[in-house]
């Protein structure tokens, strides 16, 4: 299994995770899952060909919430593509016209575990201020990769879910101390450090810190502030948290993302 990201932040998020035999020969077509799709329907298909990948090779499209970030491209790229998407009932229903005319929409549980195509994928609830938001766990049976991003705190259902995965792409969106003294009107600053905004960077580190890293093959900090943070100030709170060098933590980009990681 691979993961990748188009861009993270908040002008735009996508990850891609694959799993199956490289190749064109019959049998050997993978799994390709994208995560959001936060971009323009020409910027996704840049980014996605920056990868190797076609939309026409992607599997399907799963939703976290209705956020524009996050949402943003899905429509016109499942309805070009002719891709099927998955999302919570609450995040369809709260923005009906953001979703119209995708042919193929199935509504998950935010508590039960499907599949696309080789890859299982659970989904779990998570505190944002969105409808009926979640984040996913991806499996091929033997790895798992976690994501978290978008949520204003932890959870002991997070934590449990998290624990023990092989890769994790975990938010680091702000320093408490840069949002605080930044421009931002006070109302932004407490909706962004909020319970229901997104994660600081050392309460991502303390979330890190009470995980079973064990299997940890890949760390990345994930939807950094352009304005409120610094990659050096995520990497050192995860590489402290997690024990390893700092040059062992990636950072996802907005203008890039990152590239192709292996699971072995």
């Amino acid at each position: 299994m691979r993961f990748a990201s188009l861009g993270s932040g908040s002008e735009g998020n996508a990850l891609l995770v694959a799993f199956g035999t490289k190749g064109s020969c019959p049998g050997t077509r993978q799994t390709q899952v994208l995560m959001d799709c936060g971009f323009g329907l020409q910027d996704t298909q840049m980014r996605l060909a920056r990868l190797g990948v076609s939309p026409e090779q992607l599997s399907g499209i799963v939703v976290t919430h209705e956020h524009g970030d996050h949402i943003g491209g899905v429509a016109r790229l499942a309805r070009k593509f002719n891709l099927p998407v998955w999302l919570t009932h609450g995040t369809l229903r709260s923005q009906p016209k953001a979703f119209a005319g995708i042919a193929n929409i199935h509504e998950i549980d935010p508590h039960l575990a499907f599949s696309i195509g080789d890859i299982e994928i659970t989904p779990y609830p998570v505190p944002h201020d969105a409808a009926e938001p979640v984040q996913f766990v991806f499996s091929d049976g033997e790895r798992r990769l976690g994501v978290l991003t978008d949520t204003g705190c932890s959870t002991a259902h997070i934590e449990q879910t998290l624990s023990g995965c092989d890769a994790l792409v975990l938010e680091c969106n702000h320093d408490a101390e840069m949002l605080m003294n930044s421009d931002y009107p006070y109302s932004l600053k407490q909706r962004v450090g909020g319970r229901f905004g997104h994660l600081n960077n050392q309460e991502s580190a303390g979330i890190l810190a009470r995980l079973d890293l064990s299997r940890l093959q890949h760390l990345i900090a994930a939807h950094l502030s352009r304005k409120n943070n610094t990659p050096e100030l995520a990497v050192r709170a995860l590489s402290g948290a997690a024990k390893c060098e700092e040059s062992w933590v990636g950072v996802a980009t907005q203008e890039e993302g990152f590239a192709w990681r292996e699971i072995t």
